[in-house]
């Protein structure tokens, strides 16, 4: 595209054919969908009489995509904007939503910034630690079983003292692992 930073103007004739002036080509809703998703800010003006049909379009591109199964807006919120069209809270919801989408924007790439800081974002997880050990725990106890795997991991052959360590370990694991079913089972 040729410059991003001004909005991409498309061009609406007379036979309804919508037509981008950037590459000098007829576009669909799918092409006009593509285009904003991929971040870039589009303009829909009608040819002959110049109006901004951007609003109507997006709506159409909204309104194709629930009918597709894809629902992305709640029946409470498209009926609370339905409502907000016939009282004095008009004025509000635009700005409200405006508002939270920018929250959400701001809070995505947050979110991102995050993850990209922290080597293994699994890590900073609560509990991670704590079930990154009882993995440890079950493979040892598991892989004790296997001829070249010990306690301690690959090639270590198991002292007799630890084979008691092992039977706790795994009589831990088992109670965890019945725990972890009672509460599932309760979900």
């Amino acid at each position: 595209m040729a410059d991003s930073d001004k909005p991409l103007l498309i061009k609406r004739y007379a036979s309804r054919r919508l037509y981008n002036t950037e590459t000098s080509d007829y576009v669909t809703l799918e092409d006009i969908a593509g285009f904003i998703r991929a971040g870039r800010e589009v303009q829909i003006v009608d040819l002959k009489s110049g109006d901004d049909l951007t609003r109507q379009y997006l709506l159409q591109i909204v309104a194709e995509h629930e009918s597709k199964g894809e629902n992305v807006l709640p029946i409470n919120v498209l009926t609370d904007l339905v409502r907000s069209y016939t009282t004095e809270m008009q004025s509000v919801v635009p700005q409200f939503l405006a508002a939270s989408f920018e929250m959400l924007r701001d809070g995505q790439s947050k979110m991102l910034e995050n993850l990209s800081a922290i080597p293994n974002p699994m890590a900073a997880m609560p509990g991670f630690e704590a079930m990154r050990k009882q993995q440890e725990a079950f493979l040892q106890a598991f892989m004790g079983g296997i001829p070249g795997w010990g306690a301690s991991g690959p090639g270590k052959d198991s002292a007799d003292g630890q084979s008691a360590s092992k039977d706790d370990e795994l009589a831990q694991i088992k109670s965890q692992l019945a725990e972890l079913q009672k509460k599932l089972s309760r979900l």
